[in-house]
């Protein structure tokens, strides 16, 4: 387990999630701090936001992603996949090359801003297998397992659970289950989805319940965490509960906000 020294003074910890290519603000995002935790889903495939922007719209155009929200917003997502295996197929290029080589050049630039030093686990829109490649000397990346900061142990666990949407790194329950086992009691619980409680996983602006986890929700009232920090719903219902001696909070957007949340002990 790695260590950042404590000492006599405080810790500050600053923590993102849901960067979404968001490389000019993740470069300021540790100033002030002893450590950066980042929750995961750097990849911008599609800002649901600004259609012009991410992987799809550079791919297929602005007018092709606005109807691929609609689709998708809509909860049709038959018909969104059909579309948009009508798009992919009229590609020159291979898919999954064609999506490799774009999130490729997003994480060359993303890792490049992570500051020293970084503690990182996977959204549901990231690909784990490229990230030890992208990840520099100071970035250590966790899924599954534990570090200690300032004296006190952070677990990580990344990625999500199986939706209609078919993001990158999605797991079963009972693999996401296994993970949260493995990491045990901890101070700071961190993971890219909440606990299946409906008012953290509900997003007012998509108006749909994201998945959150019954497995984390279990751990938090069974090994009672300080902290249990999360993102992945970007306009959550609400951002901060208490469930028994565990405060949770949602970190927030970072790819529409641009600042870090902050903890400090």
């Amino acid at each position: 387990m790695a260590s950042v020294p404590g000492g006599d003074r405080r810790t500050r910890v600053h923590v993102v999630s849901d960067v979404h290519g968001n490389a000019r603000d993740l470069a300021r995002a540790g100033e002030g701090a002893d450590a950066l935790v980042c929750l995961g889903d750097l990849v911008l495939f599609l800002d649901y936001a600004d259609h012009s922007r991410g992987i799809f719209p550079d791919l297929f155009g602005t007018e092709n992603a606005d109807r691929i929200v609609e689709l998708r917003t809509a909860r049709r997502f038959e018909e969104a996949r059909a579309f948009g295996a009508r798009l992919w197929a009229g590609l020159d290029e291979d898919r999954a090359a064609a999506i490799e080589k774009a999130v490729r050049r997003q994480y060359a630039e993303l890792f490049a801003a992570f500051p020293t030093p970084t503690y990182a686990t996977y959204g549901n829109v990231d690909m784990p297998r490229l990230w030890r490649e992208y990840a520099r000397p100071g970035t250590t990346v966790l899924d599954g397992e534990r570090v200690e900061i300032g004296g006190w142990t952070f677990g990580f666990v990344g990625g999500g659970l199986r939706t209609p949407m078919r993001t990158p790194y999605e797991i079963t329950d009972e693999e996401y289950a296994a993970k949260i086992e493995a990491v045990g009691e901890v101070d700071v619980l961190c993971t890219h989805i909440p606990p299946e409680v409906p008012e953290l996983v509900y997003d007012t602006v998509a108006r749909r319940f994201e998945r959150g986890s019954r497995a984390l929700l279990d751990a938090i009232r069974r090994t009672r965490p300080r902290y249990a920090l999360f993102g992945h719903v970007h306009q959550p219902l609400v951002r901060r509960m208490r469930i028994g001696a565990t405060e949770c909070v949602n970190v927030g957007h970072f790819a529409a906000g641009g600042r870090p949340w902050a903890l400090e002990w």
